[in-house]
């Protein structure tokens, strides 16, 4: 089975609920069909043909955790409510007071804002402090590979590209059921350039081995030391990851996101994302351009992002 298959598949066991929060793009009403029909989760539409945030009975709820979140950001009790009827703002509520899994937003929406009602309303787990993100790379030779951050944390230190690989790990073991096999990336492997750089990326080495001390990792690495056995038998010997990375950690987001999208669209692989890491609770973010199939496969993900580790 194909690794969307078994997603899939896994999804469907699951029997999440998941809010859909743009029911008025039709791409998304087309998902939600895909979805219902082929029994992945329960759709929560929020839109024509589904629910109107504004007249359901939830809104005081909604509308309360909010201004209990954020006293400071809302005006009255009138304020609160029309807060609680934005589609975005209630789809994380819906979450954060468990009546539904998850929720999936950003096909019309900028990130940032899916980003800042997720904070609002779930928040982060503590364990990462902030929200970052994943794309999982389907190869066309059936390799899965997380790529992270590639999409939120624009410039970060070493505690946070650490807490970004802790986050992916987790993720990774929800969503694909393997072993995470870390490789922090630069332009330098293992000392054979110098600078800041390289610095940042080796302190943030020391630093998950002390967060994630029994998860195979190593870095300094190019990637294709990373990736490629002959290549790290040569320039990283007795690397722990001996060219078998399936957790790629670049240094910075300009990295991040130009090699998502290379790898998309010269090497013909899927690219299934953005998943937001590091929230309380599973929301998670659409490309503007995204199909009725990424949706269906983000909704899925989504789904699987909020089962215990223990039963992933």
């Amino acid at each position: 089975m194909t690794f969307l298959g078994d997603l899939q598949a896994r999804a469907r066991a699951r029997g999440a609920r998941i809010v859909l929060a743009e029911g008025d793009d039709s791409r998304v009403q087309a998902a939600a069909r895909a979805l219902t029909s082929g029994g992945v989760c329960e759709v929560i539409l929020l839109g024509p043909g589904g629910i109107d945030p504004a007249r359901d009975a939830r809104l005081p709820a909604v509308a309360e955790l909010l201004r209990r979140r954020k006293p400071d950001q809302v005006h009255d009790g009138i304020h609160a409510l029309d807060l609680a009827a934005d589609p975005l703002r209630f789809a994380a509520g819906l979450v954060a007071l468990g009546e539904a899994d998850g929720a999936v937003a950003g096909a019309i929406h900028p990130t940032a804002d899916v980003i800042r009602a997720a904070l609002w309303a779930i928040g982060t787990d503590p364990a990462a402090g902030f929200v970052s993100s994943a794309f999982y790379m389907a190869l066309p030779d059936g390799r899965v590979l997380t790529f992270t951050d590639c999409a939120v944390v624009a410039d970060p230190d070493p505690d946070q590209l650490a807490r970004i690989a802790v986050s992916a790990v987790a993720d990774r073991r929800r969503l694909v059921g393997d072993e995470p096999r870390v490789a922090f990336l630069s332009y330098s492997t293992k000392g054979s350039a110098t600078g800041p750089a390289v610095t940042r990326v080796m302190e943030a080495v020391a630093r998950f081995r002390l967060l994630a001390p029994g998860i195979p990792a190593d870095g300094e690495l190019q990637v294709d030391a990373a990736l490629v056995p002959a290549v790290a038998a040569r320039k990283a010997p007795g690397s722990p990851l001996a060219g078998a990375a399936n957790v790629l950690v670049f240094p910075n987001l300009d990295a991040g996101n130009i090699a998502y999208k290379l790898v998309q669209r010269l090497a013909g692989a899927e690219a299934l994302g953005p998943l937001f890491q590091g929230l309380a609770l599973p929301m998670s973010d659409l490309s503007r351009g995204a199909t009725v199939d990424d949706i269906v496969n983000v909704t899925a993900m989504v789904a699987l992002q909020g089962q215990p580790l223990a039963t992933a």
